[in-house]
């Protein structure tokens, strides 16, 4: 089995925050180096997510991610992006931005390893390499014409690239997002369109025969927030004297989530929530682990955090049709 690679705990009298997270992707790029060559046929179980820019894959499914690393299984992420466009919120790195030197991107490649050490995760590949599509911005702004964003890429061409990876690590279980890629993002509706593209046509023996031999997966799934968990969260932050949130009442008048009855699949991994929080951590630049996202961290929050949920596009539900709580099929 592969080597661990121990993150370490820098003394913060001697390196900033910013140093810590490159000292810490540095330490997993070393480990990983060590690890024994293995093929993912090694692997029972494989798990291949498909994520627009790095910290996505932190925030939606970090916790499972987590989980099914620690139980042996064969965890690949599959980046769109290198997140160039996202808000910083580290002062000092402001310099970074796409307004100035433009380098935020190469800076969170570093975020991105250390996350997915502290995730367990050692399967981390760019869609199409490092910087092959970049960040499109949030939608409806200038960045969405730009002729090398993921939002403009060619559709053949990405898919191609995915399922290069998928007839490689020949994963059961796919996970990406759903039609509106959740929350409305053009790079998170891209990742959904390449990632269900892909999903199909990795099983074609007529589609792009230099990419492997064919292979198809079992089941697709997209991230999911049951409207009830929202609720709760509003609910709590009411009680605790907040006055806002996201600027609505209700989670029926939010922008995003899901109807609890549409979600089929609700992972337990609050066992696991350590690592999602370290791995948070790790993205300095986009997460403020000690703000407005957490400040439900030690009642509703938490509980959120350490379960996340998920809706079955492609595979075949329990019998029972009870909700599941294993992606590679089960229910309680």
């Amino acid at each position: 089995m592969p080597q661990d690679a121990t993150l370490p705990a820098p003394d913060p009298s001697d390196v900033g925050a910013e140093e810590a997270v490159l000292a810490a992707a540095e330490t997993a790029v070393e480990g990983a180096a060590q690890e024994v060559a293995m093929t993912p046929l090694d692997h029972p179980r494989r798990l291949l997510l498909v994520h627009a820019h790095p910290d996505d894959e932190t925030i939606g499914t970090g916790a499972t991610m987590a989980k099914y690393a620690a139980e042996h299984a064969l965890v690949t992420l599959v980046t769109c992006t290198l997140g160039e466009e996202g808000e910083i919120l580290v002062p000092t790195l402001g310099h970074l931005g796409s307004d100035q030197q433009d380098g935020l991107g190469q800076h969170r490649i570093g975020e991105l390893a250390a996350a997915c050490e502290a995730l367990g995760v050692r399967d981390h590949r760019f869609l199409g390499g490092p910087g092959r599509w970049r960040d499109s911005g949030m939608m409806g702004t200038p960045q969405n014409d730009r002729p090398d964003v993921f939002w403009q890429a060619d559709l053949d061409e990405a898919t191609r690239a995915l399922v290069a990876i998928v007839r490689e690590v020949r994963p059961q279980v796919v996970v990406t997002y759903d039609e509106n890629g959740g929350y409305g993002h053009p790079d998170h509706i891209q990742a959904h369109r390449v990632a269900v593209a892909a999903f199909d046509r990795a099983a074609d023996p007529g589609y792009a025969p230099g990419t492997g031999e064919p292979w198809q997966a079992s089941r697709l799934y997209y991230t999911a927030f049951p409207k009830s968990v929202l609720q709760a969260g509003i609910d709590h932050l009411k009680a605790t004297g907040a006055t806002n949130f996201f600027g609505v009442e209700s989670a029926e008048d939010l922008p995003f989530g899901n109807p609890d009855d549409e979600v089929t699949t609700e992972i337990d991994a609050r066992d696991h929530l350590d690592a999602k929080v370290a791995a948070m951590r790790a993205h300095a630049t986009q997460i403020a682990v000690d703000g407005p996202f957490f400040a439900l961290s030690d009642n509703v929050g938490q509980k959120a955090m350490g379960r996340e949920y998920y809706v079955l596009a492609r595979g075949d539900r329990h019998p029972d049709g009870a909700r599941e709580t294993d992606l590679f099929g089960g229910a309680a």
